[in-house]
This record gives structure tokens, C-alpha cells and sequence, in this order.
């Protein structure tokens, strides 16, 4: 049986992503940080590229017409290099006296609170009360190493044998050093669990041989659940006197370290504004940190024949003449598409705007993507890593994007107000007969909303409220 060769034609429809649509999509879900500093590496590598002098950055006048270039600058659009695609294509970029849109003007943004301040961290408070404590160099060696296996909240997440072979170090030195800094202020720190991080602060106060002590060291897990009737059962004493001994480990802090390493403020910069204007509220993208760039009029006249005889030279501009034309281009699409889709966002959530959470509606991409006539995948690059600052606050603007749950009287509600409905619930509750999740079901139901039990049930976890057994007990 011979192999035979034969030739086919064959229609085939297939989507090839060009490096200026790539280029392109990049750029879409890059925050105006990540944006900025691409704009000035690609400056610093490509030529044809520069920013626009400050001084002649003039805000938009609607009014008049832009700018027409010079004759000798006329002369120079002139292009005598083949692809005339280009001059269509890319239009005014061409031209030497093109002027990037300038930034809209906001009138009045919010106000930033010049509070930064450096505070000491947990490790510099730890490490110059070692230096106080001791002068042995093995010590502080070993002490050092500890304070550096110290997580956010004080715990040490290294075992005796890691520590150990960091050095090397002998065992029994290890524990002297780990003593020594478990004495230290905040006390607890330098703990290798809950457990004993408690334990510490209690013989701190004078507490051994207690019944907060005995309560730590033997019936913790049952604290943790709330089972006070079970450990009073197995103390042999009454409720009441048991809450005594655990109100004060209630007093004592699990988490001794985070008070020198507090959480760092994130900082937000938002990428889109929405101002209320008489009855309406308008869109005005914050481009300030953006360098405005334009193509250099001096490397754009080497693409003249007549300015250079060297075809080397003119490969390597022309290539970065299509390369800054593209960016250019890429980055103004990005900003026109970030703000339809943020216009998109408040024509659906204008009662939000208005009154608040409890008026957010129930949105998906979908929605947008045919509002706007553009892909679900770009809506999405879009909102990420974009902030929004509205009449409400600043708010991602993934944030506006939430599931809806139907309603008996017709429309859908946003799951994120259905969570607002549901804290708010259990804030008015009777303490002394905390609401069960079926109970809660109930009283949506009366307010025209069918959810199931575990629906209730994720919605509290996500909130971070514990059962209505552990709320009567914390009650």
C-alpha cells in the first residue's frame, strides 16, 4: 500500500492576534501606575517618542478649532516613504503640530490628608530591648535570629532544630534566647501558639495556678467554641463564677505583635471621577501622572528620502515611527474604553449614586458589554485594577458588579444589599434570643425576597457573623 500526496484548499475563518492588538489588550487592565511607568520606559527606548512640554499642555477649548500646523511644518507631513496607509490610518498624530488631548480639569477633587508618619516596628522594639538585656554575643546572635522568625502578630513560625541550624547553634542556647525574648515587651511575643502566648501574659499578671490558667492549658478548644456549660461542668463550678475567670482572658491580646505592626494603609488613586452636574452626573477620567507623548517632529523628518542616504538608519526609524503610532493609539483607545464603561456603570447605578447601598442593582458584564457594544473579556480588563471615585465613596469598579436575586413585587436585588439587609437584622435582634438562619429566611420572605437557608448562611460567613448559638453566648 503506497502513501499517496494530495493537495487541499481549505476556507478557514481564525483570529490572529497582531502585536499592536496584544499591545493593545496589555494595556487595558494595567492600573494608571503600572500605565505611567510603561509610558516613560517606552520613552526612554524609543526615540520618536517624547512628552509634550508642560508649557504646552493647554486645557481643551471646545470653542476653536486646533491648531493648524506652519507651511514648513505642512511641508514636512508630507511623507515620501510608501506606506500612505499610515497617513490615513493615524490621521492628525502626524502631524509636528499635534497636541495630545490635554488632562480634563477636575474642579474639585477630594481632599488628601497629609497624615504618613514612620513608626517603630515590632522587630526594631524587640531587637534594641535585646541589646539592653544582654551582652553575651551568642545571645544576640541567637536572639536576632528568633526576631527575625517572627510573623506580623509576635508568633515564632521557626521550630527549635530550624533556629538551631541556622547558626549553628546548641539546642539549650536556643531555649535560653527564646526565654529571654518571651520576657520582652508586648508580652506574649515570641510565642509558638495561641496557647502559650496566653499562658505568658497570664504568669506576666501573677495568674499560676488559677483557673484562667487551667482553662487556657486544658479546656482551650472548648473556650474557643463557646462551650461555657461544658467547662463549668468540668470545673465544678457555676456558670456565673466561670465568666469571671473568662472575662479576664477575654482582656488578654492574641495578638500582641500587630499593635507594632499595624496594617498599612492602602492608598488609592482613582483612575475615574463622577461629579453630580445639576441633575446628572458626568465622567472625567483622572490623567494626571500621565505623560501626554507625541511623535518627535526631529526623528520624523529622517523619514524624508532626502534627509538621510542611509537605509539602515531608515529601517530602524520607521520601525519605531509604527512602533510610538501604535502606543500612542493603544492609549487613547484604553482611555475612551475605560470611560464608556464607567459611563456604562453609572447609567445603570444612578439610584445607588443617589441614595446609597441599599439601592445597588444587580449587575453583570453582559449588561455592560451590550451597552457599550464591546466583548464581556474587555469590560473586564477594563475594571480591573480600576477605582472609581463617586458621591458614595471611592469604590472598585468590580465593586459595581454583583449576581441579583429575584424579588416577589418583579425587579431583582443585588446580592450585596441583600448582605447590608441581613447584617442589618441581626444588629436589631433581641440579644437574648439571637435570630436563627431559618428565622432570617423568614423575615426576607415577608420583605418579598426567597432565598434558601444556605444562602443565608454563606452571606453571614462572608460577613464574618457567627451562628445565633455563638452570638447568645458572646451576648
Amino acid at each position: 500500500m503506497g502513501i499517496q500526496q494530495k493537495l487541499h484548499t481549505k476556507l478557514v475563518q481564525k483570529l490572529i492576534l497582531t502585536p499592536s492588538l496584544q499591545q493593545a489588550i496589555k494595556l487595558l487592565p494595567m492600573s494608571t501606575l503600572e500605565l505611567s511607568d510603561l509610558l516613560n520606559q517606552e520613552m526612554v527606548e524609543n526615540p520618536m517618542l517624547e512628552e509634550v512640554p508642560t508649557e504646552e499642555l493647554q486645557p481643551a477649548d471646545t470653542s476653536t478649532t486646533p491648531e493648524k500646523p506652519q507651511p514648513d511644518q505642512q511641508a514636512n507631513k508630507t511623507d515620501t516613504w510608501d506606506d500612505q496607509d499610515y497617513e490615513y490610518f493615524f490621521g492628525d498624530y502626524l502631524d509636528d503640530g499635534y497636541r495630545p488631548r490635554a488632562p480634563q480639569e477636575v474642579k474639585e477633587l477630594p481632599p488628601i490628608e497629609n497624615t504618613l508618619s514612620t513608626a517603630s516596628s515590632l522587630s526594631d522594639h524587640l531587637l534594641w530591648q535585646l541589646s539592653m538585656q544582654t551582652d553575651e554575643p551568642r545571645i544576640r546572635e541567637i536572639g536576632s535570629a528568633i526576631i527575625g522568625n517572627l510573623d506580623d502578630d509576635g508568633y515564632l513560625v521557626a521550630s527549635f532544630d530550624e533556629i538551631a541550624g541556622m547558626g549553628p547553634w546548641p539546642v539549650d542556647q536556643v531555649e535560653r534566647a527564646l526565654k529571654l525574648i518571651q520576657g520582652f515587651d508586648p508580652t506574649g511575643v515570641a510565642a509558638r501558639d495561641l496557647q502559650e502566648c496566653l499562658l505568658l501574659q497570664l504568669r506576666q499578671l501573677g495568674l499560676e495556678g488559677t483557673p484562667p490558667e487551667k482553662i487556657v492549658t486544658d479546656h482551650l478548644r472548648l473556650l474557643q467554641n463557646h462551650q461555657v456549660p461544658e467547662i463549668a461542668r468540668k470545673l465544678g463550678m457555676s456558670i456565673d463564677d466561670l465568666k469571671e475567670h473568662i472575662e479576664v482572658i477575654r482582656n488578654l491580646d492574641p495578638k500582641p505583635g500587630s499593635r507594632y505592626n499595624p496594617t498599612q494603609s492602602q492608598y488609592v488613586i482613582p483612575d475615574v471621577y463622577v461629579m453630580k452636574v445639576e441633575d446628572e452626573y458626568v465622567v472625567v477620567l483622572n490623567e494626571d501622572g500621565l505623560p501626554q507623548m507625541r511623535i518627535s517632529p526631529v526623528y520624523r523628518r529622517l523619514l524624508d528620502k532626502g534627509a538621510s542616504d542611509n537605509d539602515e538608519t531608515r529601517a530602524y526609524v520607521k520601525d519605531k515611527f509604527r512602533s510610538a503610532l501604535w502606543l500612542i493609539k493603544s492609549v487613547e483607545q484604553r482611555q475612551k474604553t475605560i470611560f464608556k464603561v464607567a459611563k456604562s456603570i453609572i447609567n445603570f447605578q444612578k439610584d445607588f449614586l443617589d441614595h446609597g447601598i441599599e439601592h445597588l442593582r444587580p449587575l453583570v458584564l453582559r449588561d455592560v458589554a451590550n451597552d457599550i457594544g464591546m466583548h464581556e473579556s474587555t469590560v473586564s480588563r477594563v475594571v480591573t485594577n480600576k477605582y472609581m471615585h463617586t458621591p458614595q465613596g471611592v469604590f472598585e469598579m468590580k465593586y459595581f458588579f454583583h449576581s441579583g436575586i429575584s424579588s416577589s413585587y418583579g425587579e431583582s436585588v443585588s446580592s450585596v444589599t441583600i448582605k447590608q439587609r441581613i447584617r442589618k437584622i441581626i444588629e436589631n435582634e433581641d440579644p437574648r434570643k439571637p435570630l436563627s438562619d431559618s428565622k432570617i429566611v423568614s423575615i426576607l420572605q415577608r420583605e418579598g425576597l426567597v432565598l434558601a437557608r444556605r444562602t443565608i448562611a454563606k452571606y453571614r460567613e462572608e460577613l464574618k457573623i457567627p451562628t445565633s448559638n455563638q452570638r447568645k453566648v458572646l451576648y
